[in-house]
């Protein structure tokens, strides 16, 4: 955040961490939005108005409870930076989150704005005055203490205290908070992670074939049962020259008949197979997949975003060297000093809060690595499963099928499957 915009904190945090809360309270019911019929009112029930416990309504904290969540000292920090002016920055040091952080007042300018904007309706404790040039020390003095009045009822506070914004405001300090080789860390993750998900695109479009073909197979199966059927149940007569053969044409068409039902049955186990397999690994490949392509997008926003911060950086300076022909007093020149500091310190920050962001999403990718397991584990199930159920019912179809081969001119029978125990003589 340096003199200006979103630095230490970024935008980013404070737009994207509005949750449930923000949701809940930033929301009023629109105007055209249907109202509930209004009942007559009715005597209360002395069941029903006893408080459970654990009441939303009532806050069971005490004052001893308030002040334990956190204690935040704010101290001016002697050093001073600035290239020509100087500005004032307070190390903020946290003891529930035992950090310790430096900030300058746009910083808590910048955070009390998140918090307005996440929780409209609560007790956001206001900021003291900014005076832009000749503050005097105790004004400075003055300020500090009201900034630390106003972190310390924020860190207390029960819903802020929970907030995400809140541990980045306290936390979170730039370089420093990143490990010292995270560029090189950044390369190799991406580098890794394009690779992975390169073989599970590759996986995944295996495995979409694989339903695909169940699902074929299973359409071939009950359309080859419901052929044996219209075979069997065939009406038209035979020649005279077959009536001798008459009696084995009709055991056999009755055989065919029955047999529709069982191949039924075949098409029911292998379309359920390929929707298992659908469901238990296609979904879950996608899931990754999309939790892969996720990073991948924001790798490429953070590589954009570098970019685009350095060349706006370069066209701003280059603009202000142009305009720069015009003497200038000494307040417009100071201006222009602090606002070029304010930039630059703003696009190292972002660009430090942008390496943090990847840090964190890099390990929550990996957290999701042993989903390769579960993936692997539904797939070898599914098809063990699939191919026990379908060959008990080609097992069962074995014995029909003998009644097939009946009458003097019959063809052999299929050979039995290899009974267990010696052979009887």
């Amino acid at each position: 955040m340096t003199g200006g915009a979103m630095d230490r904190l970024p935008t980013a945090p404070g737009a994207a961490a509005a949750e449930a809360e923000a949701d809940e309270e930033a929301d009023p019911p629109a105007a055209d939005s249907p109202v509930p019929p209004v009942s007559e009112p009715r005597a209360p029930d002395a069941g029903r108005m006893q408080v459970p416990p654990g009441n939303p309504l009532l806050l069971s904290l005490t004052l001893q409870e308030l002040l334990a969540r956190d204690a935040v000292q704010v101290e001016l920090v002697p050093e001073k930076k600035g290239l020509f002016l100087k500005h004032v920055e307070y190390e903020v040091s946290s003891q529930r989150f035992e950090s310790c952080v430096r900030r300058r007042y746009n910083d808590f300018v910048v955070f009390h704005e998140a918090l307005l904007h996440k929780f409209p309706y609560r007790m956001v404790p206001a900021l003291p005055p900014k005076r832009m040039l000749g503050a005097d020390r105790e004004f400075i003095e003055a300020r500090r203490r009201a900034l630390k009045r106003f972190i310390n009822l924020v860190a207390r506070h029960p819903p802020f205290s929970e907030d995400a914004v809140l541990k980045l405001f306290l936390s979170f300090s730039g370089p420093d908070f990143l490990p010292a080789d995270i560029q090189t860390q950044f390369a190799m993750s991406r580098e890794l992670i394009r690779n992975i998900y390169n073989s599970f695109h590759k996986l995944r479009d295996r495995a979409e074939r694989m339903v695909s073909r169940a699902i074929d197979n299973a359409a071939d199966l009950l359309i080859f049962g419901k052929e044996l059927s219209a075979l069997g149940s065939d009406t038209t007569p035979l020649p005279s020259w077959a009536s001798l053969n008459s009696s084995t044409w009709g055991s056999l068409k009755q055989a065919l008949k029955g047999l529709s039902v069982e191949f039924a049955l075949l098409a029911d186990k292998a379309a359920q197979q390929g929707k298992q397999e659908e469901n238990d690994v296609v979904e879950k490949l996608n899931l990754f997949l999309d939790l892969l392509q996720s990073y991948k997008d924001l790798c490429e926003r953070h590589e954009k975003g570098a970019l685009h911060r350095y060349s706006l950086v370069k066209r701003q300076m280059v603009s202000a060297a142009a305009q720069s022909r015009e003497p200038e007093s000494v307040g417009q020149l100071e201006s222009r000093i602090v606002e070029q500091e304010s930039v630059i310190q703003t696009m190292e920050l972002r660009n430090y809060y942008s390496l943090y962001c990847l840090h964190q999403e890099t390990q929550l990718v990996h957290a999701y690595l042993p989903l390769t397991s579960h993936i692997l584990g539904a797939f070898v199930n599914s098809q063990v499963q699939g191919h026990k159920e379908m060959s008990k019912v080609w097992n069962d179809l074995q014995p029909k099928l003998r009644c097939l081969f009946v009458g003097p001119h019959s063809a052999p029978a299929p050979p039995r499957p290899p009974q267990d125990g010696p052979s009887a003589h």
